[in-house]
């Protein structure tokens, strides 16, 4: 069962408040290496920072979202869960790609995907330096800039020997059985592009990136770009070729589903149970 439109139509307003409540908190401490104010969360030989911003973006979005719809859950990765059993959650990542916002670079991203009985229908990709946010439910995406909105499009590629690959960092995040099957996707594309964390998300729904492989997922990583994925007429998958579920994990993004007969016999050979 799916929510009615006038509500999710009224929802959907609410995640473009919701982003730029975020951007108020996080541009502010952009490029600002004096209000940083980075701890590394990680755990030994594993980098895992956090900043002010994430801390701060997350803490506006969960107060505008418990004055609204005081009865929703919230799933994120700074706060942790608050009422998960509710038939609405949402799903939060404050800046994905840490590591990129650290580094002065504009692909990290704001991820806020809402659960409607425990499945993903509405998402948004949020890249406040650019002024985009990639949005989208089983309606449609979009993306709404400065210009206004425009349809979001994934585009053909049947072939691998045709497409553009994205991850984030194989090296880092891919175990060894994992990268193996990686290069060898990597070998039969046209070309692979690194460290775009979410926004290549966003790049395939656009229609300019063919498959996102990635691993070692949380929910927050994954839960906001699902309907924005869908909705652009793409796929989400796990590297066995399941529907994702909401734990995370790994995962395949496919702008046109007849890449994945090529992919997913690669894959389903290093797939996990969830």
């Amino acid at each position: 069962m799916l929510p009615a439109p006038a509500l999710l139509d009224e929802l959907d307003a609410l995640l473009l408040e919701l982003n730029r409540a975020a951007a108020d908190v996080i541009l502010p401490l952009f490029r600002n290496a004096a209000q940083l104010s980075m701890e590394d969360k990680g755990t030994i030989g594993a980098f895992d920072p956090v900043t002010a911003a994430d801390r701060g973006a997350e803490a506006a979005i969960r107060k505008l979202v418990s004055a609204r719809y005081p009865s929703h859950g919230v799933l994120g990765e700074e706060y942790g869960a608050d009422r998960v059993d509710a038939e609405w959650v949402w799903v939060i990542d404050p800046v994905d790609g840490t590591r990129a916002f650290v580094a002065g670079l504009p692909v990290w991203t704001t991820l806020i995907g809402l659960r409607f009985q425990g499945r993903p229908v509405l998402g948004s990709i949020g890249q406040p330096v650019l002024g985009e946010v990639f949005i989208g439910d089983a309606r449609g995406s979009r993306c709404v800039d400065t210009r206004g909105a425009r349809p979001l499009r994934v585009r053909p590629c049947a072939a691998l020997s045709h497409a553009v690959l994205a991850t984030t960092d194989p090296f880092k995040l891919l175990d060894v059985r994992e990268l193996a099957v990686w290069q060898r996707m990597q070998e039969g594309a046209r070309f692979a592009r690194y460290g775009c964390d979410a926004y290549a998300y966003a790049m395939l729904a656009a229609g300019f990136v063919d498959l996102v492989a990635e691993s070692g997922l949380k929910p927050w990583d994954i839960d906001a770009a699902v309907p924005v994925i869908e909705g652009a007429g793409g796929v989400v998958v796990d590297w066995s070729g399941a529907p994702i579920g909401t734990s995370g994990g790994q995962m395949l993004i496919a702008g046109d589903r007849r890449l994945l007969g090529e992919v997913l016999p690669l894959t389903r050979t290093v797939a996990r149970r969830p």
